[in-house]
């Protein structure tokens, strides 16, 4: 399965509206100068996710874009559904050898575990503790 940029510029808006949480509404405009993305395209796929509730709009001069339940109860599997359809990395035919059928299920299936077990939360408050298995050495 390969995430498009649909889904991945989705988790982008939803990460930044996920760390202005609480602060109000963001703009789509502010977003897209912040990631160096097309407004245009983020404005694409906003409606998705607004018609999933998984934000809401607030009209006018101060209006833009908040989140449409808590950080820690939406899923990267709730943005990736929305945006992508269903996950799954091949289509299965129930006639297929069933080692390889078997296969495929586990593929999607750890796929579903961690999309299904990432918050925005998590997404949006990562800090990056590097790679614990640097080592530097001096000659």
């Amino acid at each position: 399965m390969k995430i498009s940029t649909k889904g991945r510029y989705g988790l982008t808006i939803m990460i930044a509206l996920a760390k202005k949480h609480g602060e109000g509404p963001t703009s789509l405009k502010s977003i897209a100068k912040d990631h160096n993305l097309s407004e245009h395209y983020l404005e694409q796929l906003i409606a998705p996710l607004r018609n999933a509730q998984l934000v809401k709009s607030v009209r006018g001069a101060y209006g833009g874009y908040m989140l449409g339940k808590d950080p820690e109860e939406i899923t990267a599997g709730d943005i990736i559904r929305v945006l992508e359809g269903p996950i799954t990395p091949v289509e299965i035919i129930d006639d297929e050898e069933p080692a390889k059928r078997d296969l495929w299920i586990k593929i999607r299936d750890a796929v579903k575990d961690v999309l299904d077990s990432t918050t925005l939360e998590y997404l949006a408050n990562y800090k990056d503790k590097g790679d614990q298995e640097y080592y530097m050495f001096y000659i």
